[in-house]
């Protein structure tokens, strides 16, 4: 049912994700879809999550499957992440526009970041000074994870273009593999 309420974000908007339009496009019955998902919000989030992990999964897998260098990994890290959150086309922050001041959106959005840090873990651990502790290289993809929220937002906002937000995340990024 998620493929399908994908589908439907991504052909007609978010707006358009209820419950009853998912059981129509779905085929199934309202019951069926009300089953899976209590409420609009939980569908949504469901969707969010799902969209996310994706991602994460998708770039996780690219990454960590082939072998690259540390400065080429920084730069295709950050430039990923960078133009993904610069993205606001994609159902991703559609499905988010859609659950805007939710309780529950904030509660999964940090899920959310959560996951990514443990994703930057994955794919910068081989490239991370033998003398950096697995704890010290936690923080400091958390950091990098903020740095990367923030580099986004400004982007959003005009401040810089996407060629400057990238380079400057992907030098903190290869910042945060040495050893101080």
């Amino acid at each position: 049912m998620l493929d399908t309420a994908l589908l439907i974000v991504r052909d007609e908007g978010a707006d358009r994700l209820t419950l009853g339009h998912l059981a129509i496009r779905a085929g199934v019955s309202k019951p069926v879809v009300y089953d899976h998902f209590a409420t609009r919000s939980a569908l949504l989030i469901e969707l969010y999550r799902w969209i996310d992990t994706e991602r994460v999964n998708t770039l996780r897998d690219a990454m960590t499957n082939t072998t690259r260098g540390p400065e080429e990994t920084a730069q295709i890290l950050a430039s990923a992440y960078i133009q993904c959150a610069a993205d606001h086309t994609d159902e991703f922050h559609a499905v988010g526009a859609a659950l805007a001041g939710s309780e529950e959106k904030s509660v999964v959005f940090q899920e959310l970041l959560d996951n990514c840090v443990q994703m930057f873990i994955a794919v910068l651990k081989p490239h991370a000074a033998a003398s950096l502790a697995a704890a010290e290289l936690e923080r400091r993809c958390i950091g990098l994870i903020g740095a990367g929220e923030a580099l986004s937002g400004a982007l959003i906002r005009g401040q810089h273009d996407i060629q400057q937000m990238t380079a400057s995340f992907a030098s903190l990024i290869q910042g945060a593999l040495r050893a101080d």
